[in-house]
């Protein structure tokens, strides 16, 4: 008889996956042929467009997303949190990828909550932007001159470089 196991039990029975060390090309073969891949972009600055507010006041607006993990998509599915309101998905999706926030280093779905609906909004969008599009940009067009032209949406204020 079968029995039905849930996401996280499966992840815990699943083998940690190992990375053997690279193996050295023997005395007198030539070692690895083709250009050697540069590891990708995987976590991204930010700056929040109001900041959180912690408990003493202090205002976090720079922070750090990294690129999300197959885990990171599965998890919130089993979290009883998101099964009771599918609208605390992004919450607790966007608390497992910002690895910084300010000084905080422990970004836990308690933060996100407490966070400004428009500092959401930004990182919801930044969130899809990178893992989606791979990177922070956004090509904009003027409203007065019709010129067209990129705009990082990661960090840095309008009129500055």
């Amino acid at each position: 008889m079968r029995r039905k196991i849930g996401l996280e039990e499966l992840l815990e029975q699943a083998p940690a996956q190992q990375n053997p060390a690279p193996q050295q090309p023997a005395q007198g073969q030539p070692g690895p042929t083709g250009p050697r891949r540069q590891a990708p972009h995987t976590e991204f600055e930010f700056e929040l467009p109001l900041g959180y507010v912690d408990d003493e006041g202090t205002v976090h607006r720079h922070g750090a997303m990294r690129l999300a993990t197959a885990r990171d998509e599965l998890m919130p599915q089993i979290d009883l949190r998101v099964k009771e309101n599918p609208a605390y998905l992004s919450v607790v999706l966007l608390s497992h990828v910002i690895t910084r926030l300010g000084e905080l280093t422990d970004v836990h779905a308690g933060i996100v909550e407490r966070m400004y609906a428009t500092d959401v909004a930004f990182l919801q969008d930044l969130y899809q932007r990178i893992n989606s599009e791979g990177h922070t940009r956004a090509a904009v067009t003027c409203p007065h001159c019709d010129g067209a032209f990129e705009v990082d949406l990661a960090g840095g204020r309008l009129g500055e470089s």
